[in-house]
């Protein structure tokens, strides 16, 4: 038996098609939002736009790639285009599932926190480096998302559903596999790392321990 060559293009269009999925899913995610919110074509466009590539340009800003990626790839604007688009067309009928804006925004959690990951990595960060980059990348978009619609970011009050914590682990997931696997294999596990967290943690078997004051 083989074993499965990885050239260097091959992973390239790997990474990169992981990276475009991000900016969809973001994208969707942050143009649902608007939709829900009563935003006009513009402001969907806006917020669905900002969403996805916050994370990214975090992402790039921290591993000393400016200018941002998708300054210097028009696919990437043109996905979250894509994205920000199919919400204002479809979003009155995707509005009805529940957990429609959920899903696409651990989507771009997980996939731009282990892109955030193998960004630091190239950039020769440590573990620490690699997990504050990879969270960051991961939850920059989510946050500029919440404070534009004028909500409260996720990852400040919903201990019982991890977000954050869900991004750090994938990406120190990446900083553990990459020595011993592909780029791609590496940022694919740990993209299903964050997803896995997210959805234990949806369902409450996993969340963070919440300190209480006494009264009085």
């Amino acid at each position: 038996m083989h074993e499965l060559e990885w050239s260097p293009i091959t992973l390239e269009a790997g990474l990169r098609a992981l990276d475009l999925i991000g900016v969809l899913a973001f994208a969707l995610s942050g143009a649902l939002l608007a939709v829900r919110k009563r935003f006009d074509l513009f402001g969907v466009l806006v917020l669905g736009c900002v969403t996805a590539v916050g994370g990214g340009a975090i992402r790039d800003t921290l591993t000393g790639q400016t200018p941002p990626l998708f300054l210097r790839d028009e696919a990437y604007l043109w996905a979250a285009l894509l994205g920000s688009g199919l919400a204002f067309l479809f979003g009155a009928r995707l509005a009805r599932f529940e957990r429609t804006l959920s899903v696409f925004d651990t989507a771009g959690l997980a996939l731009f926190a282990a892109s955030g990951a193998i960004g630091a990595i190239n950039f020769g960060l440590g573990p620490l480096g690699v997990v504050f980059a990879g969270m960051l990348s991961g939850v920059g978009g989510g946050v500029i998302r919440d404070l534009i619609a004028n909500e409260v970011p996720e990852i400040m009050y919903r201990s019982e559903q991890l977000y954050a914590t869900a991004a750090a682990a994938g990406a120190l997931t990446v900083w553990l596999l990459y020595p011993h696997v592909t780029p791609f294999q590496a940022q694919f596990g740990g993209a299903l790392v964050v997803a896995l967290l997210r959805w234990l943690s949806r369902r409450g078997w996993a969340r963070l321990p919440v300190r209480r004051l006494p009264e009085g």
